[in-house]
Order: C-alpha cells, then sequence, then structure tokens
C-alpha cells in the first residue's frame, strides 16, 4: 500500500493512493482512524486500512489537484543520520565514521512533499539532500537487528534540507537544519510488501533539472536494521518515529562550483520504488 494524507495544511485527511487517479478517502468510512499518527501505527492500523481496501462502501476522491501533506502525522521525533554514505563523509570534509552520527529535524520543519521550501531571512549557503526515510511502526525498546524490520511501517522520501552556514557555525546542527519548511516529507509512506530489496533503492536529487546526487542504498555504511537496533538501546522508538538515513555525495554546496538553492529554483528528490518531491524554492 501506499499511505498519504491529503487536503489543505493543518487540515490533512488520511488515505490510501490507489496509482489509478484516485485516493481511497479513508476516514468516509473508518471513521475513528483520525490521522497517521502514534494511535494509528499502535493500534493495528495498517491491517485495518487491508480491510478498507475490500469494503464495497469505500469512497474515493480525485487526486487530481489534491494538495499532500506529510504521509505521517507529526512524529514524537525525527532521527537523522549523517555521512551514512562514506563519498558524502569525505565531500563533507568528515573522516569516515566508526558508529552512526545522530541529529534531529524538528517535527515543525516538516512539509508536504510539493510544498514550496521557504529560505530563512539572511540564509547564504543552503543544501537540499535526498534521503530514504523508514517510519517505526510498533514501540522498538533495545530491539536487535535480526528482528529490526518487524518494526517498519514502511518507507518514504525525506529532503534533509540544510543552511550550511548556521550548521557549522554554531558548534550544533539542530537550527541549520530545523527551520520551517526544511523537511519535505512524502509523498506516500510505502508499506513493506512493496519495497522487498532494501539494498538497491537509488536515492537521486536534481536541481532544475542537474542531475546532483545519485547513489544505491547499498553504498550506506549502516543498513536500516542495524540502526534500529543502535539507536533502540537507549533511546525508545515511538510508532511513527521517522528515522532518515542520510544523503549520498554531490551536494551542491560540494560542488566547484557551488550549486546553491535559491528563490524560484525547482528542487526534485527521489527513492526509486518509493517516491518522488517537486519542490519550488521561496
Amino acid at each position: 500500500m501506499k499511505l498519504v494524507r491529503f487536503g489543505d495544511k493543518g487540515k490533512e485527511r488520511p488515505g490510501i493512493w490507489m496509482g489509478d487517479g484516485r485516493i481511497l478517502d479513508v476516514r468516509a468510512v473508518a471513521f475513528h482512524i483520525e490521522d497517521y499518527n502514534e494511535c494509528f501505527f499502535a493500534n493495528h492500523g495498517l491491517e485495518q486500512l487491508d480491510l478498507l481496501l475490500k469494503d464495497p462502501g469505500a469512497k474515493f476522491v480525485d487526486a487530481e489537484g489534491l494538495r499532500l501533506g506529510a504521509p505521517v502525522a507529526r512524529p514524537s521525533k525525527i532521527i537523522c543520520v549523517g555521512a551514512n554514505y562514506a563519498a558524502h563523509a569525505r565531500e563533507f570534509g568528515r573522516d569516515i565514521p566508526m558508529e552512526p552520527i545522530l541529529f534531529s529535524k524538528a517535527t515543525t520543519a516538516m512539509v508536504g512533499p510539493n510544498d514550496p521550501i521557504v529560505l530563512p531571512d539572511g540564509a547564504q549557503v543552503v543544501d537540499s539532500e535526498a534521503e530514504l526515510a523508514v517510519v517505526i511502526g510498533k514501540t522498538a525498546s533495545k530491539v536487535r537487528k535480526e528482528e529490526a524490520l518487524d518494526f517498519v511501517a514502511g518507507y518514504t522520501v525525506v529532503n534533509d534540507v540544510t543552511e550550511r552556514v548556521v550548521q557549522k557555525g554554531n558548534g550544533q546542527w539542530f537550527l541549520g537544519k530545523g527551520f520551517d519548511t526544511f523537511c519535505p516529507m512524502g509523498p506516500f509512506l510505502v508499506t513493506p510488501d512493496e519495497v522487498p530489496c532494501l539494498d538497491d533503492l537509488r536515492v537521486w536529487q536534481r536541481l532544475n533539472g542537474e542531475l546532483l546526487q545519485e547513489a544505491d542504498t547499498s553504498d550506506m555504511m549502516f543498513s536500516i536494521p542495524f540502526l534500529i537496533e543502535y539507536i533502540s538501546q537507549g533511546m525508545m522508538l515511538l510508532p511513527g518515529d521517522v528515522i532518515s538515513t542520510g544523503t549520498p555525495a554531490g551536494i551542491g554546496s560540494a560542488h566547484d562550483p557551488q550549486v546553491l538553492m535559491k528563490p524560484g529554483d525547482g528542487v526534485e528528490v527521489g527513492v526509486d520504488g518509493v517516491g518522488v518531491q517537486r519542490c519550488e524554492v521561496w
């Protein structure tokens, strides 16, 4: 299944993307499913959606022209992995990490997959970063990597937008990565049955049509099962939490000359088999 949230910002409704120009309006039939949030995932929500797909009374809406929001309602946390592709670590001037580098993005930075990215006043060096993200489906604490994928609800696309001057200037990453609109997410939450091979997904970014980033997830140094194990040893992961798994080499600020985001640009980021975002820069 491909889960979506559709409608005006702040008023999104949960839906299922049918792939034929329609969205199944989940709340129109299952009134108790308010949103794709912690409560939904913790209470076997995905199994309930399977039943809705077979319901003869299912209600559909035309997807044409509808705004899509982030496919997950505001999670308790967005955990990101820095320098998870060796080539990106080198272009960023870092040594190859021996264990994952973790940071977080503000949940208020989340926007839909086609919403504008609004540069903050005084922004100087802003990069777009294409990433595969995993959404947790049930509470995970001290999980072993061998069972880690049992805790996954699905996968989505995240653009880890970053203001590099702010990131590097104050000794911590949170502000430079947490500006409003700096976390486009979606368009879909794709359930694991539709992503059978996590080690062979192409992650890419285009800025104004120019290909900047392109790599396979096989190039990640720390796999999704390992990351879930590593994080959950000391930090409980809740249903709906998002782990963004890192970006490949090719960020715009590492090019010579630099290719930086500016108002009027068009940014595309995607993960093959998971989804594509298209955002305008304001």
